[in-house]
């Protein structure tokens, strides 16, 4: 087993949408899941957090005149579209799988109740987090960190579409540095735009370290959670031992 016991897996909206980058693509989620499912039968205890940009961007939404609530409201419902696209992917690979909504909707999903996840965890479920915090003005990243420390994750392992945190936007400048280690502080003073600074400052709180890796390269999540190898960029207050 890797370096991690239970982990609370952050995945975008636009990881689902493919290479379309709206709606949802059934191949990516699969594809998706496929390495979910892999190290879940590895004895890793997995709960994910995921988004709904894929469907639904509040921020775009607000720019254009609609109320910021409104808007929020609308996203939170969009994960819960994500959770259960990617619960259906999960169990039809054998994978028990339970939703749980921090906005309620009994015929569809559990209501999130802390124990009761923690308990879905302990016997081989995953468990995946929709509607975020259930209050807008929260991003689903801020719900990522509040999860995992309610949960007692180990590690929150923001997935994404590059292979660590840099420097500079390394789509825009082909000298940008990656960091391999970055510690919570250097990463709330240099603005790093990985995760929002609430999300952050509770994982820092936590002492919940964040693994930033690409999700898409087939094998990495594996090799970081089976393997223990050293995978994307660790968020942490120090560096972790190879």
């Amino acid at each position: 087993m890797g370096r991690y016991e239970r982990v609370l897996l952050k995945l975008s909206g636009e990881i689902l949408a493919g290479s379309g980058g709206f709606g949802l693509d059934l191949e990516a989620v699969t594809n998706i899941c496929s390495e979910i499912a892999e190290v879940a039968r590895e004895g890793i205890q997995v709960a994910m957090v995921v988004g709904g940009g894929n469907i639904m961007r509040g921020q775009q939404a607000v720019q254009k005149g609609m109320e910021r609530s409104q808007a929020d409201n609308m996203g939170m419902l969009a994960t819960v579209i994500n959770a259960l696209a990617l619960q259906d992917s999960l169990e039809r690979m054998g994978i028990s799988t339970r939703v749980q909504t921090a906005i309620e909707m009994r015929q569809v999903a559990e209501p999130f109740i802390r124990r009761r996840a923690i308990r879905h965890l302990e016997k081989g479920r995953i468990v995946i987090f929709a509607a975020g915090t259930g209050s807008p003005y929260f991003s689903t990243d801020t719900a990522a960190a509040l999860r995992a420390s309610e949960i007692g994750a180990s590690c929150l392992m923001k997935a994404t579409k590059v292979d660590g945190i840099y420097d500079d936007d390394p789509h825009k400048n082909p000298n940008a540095k990656r960091l391999p280690f970055v510690s919570y502080h250097d990463a709330l003073t240099m603005g790093l735009k990985v995760m929002d600074a609430a999300a952050f400052a509770l994982c820092q709180e936590n002492r919940i370290p964040i693994v930033v890796f690409d999700v898409l390269k087939k094998g990495n999540l594996r090799a970081l959670l089976v393997d223990g190898s050293p995978v994307g960029s660790l968020v942490s207050s120090e560096p972790m031992d190879d």
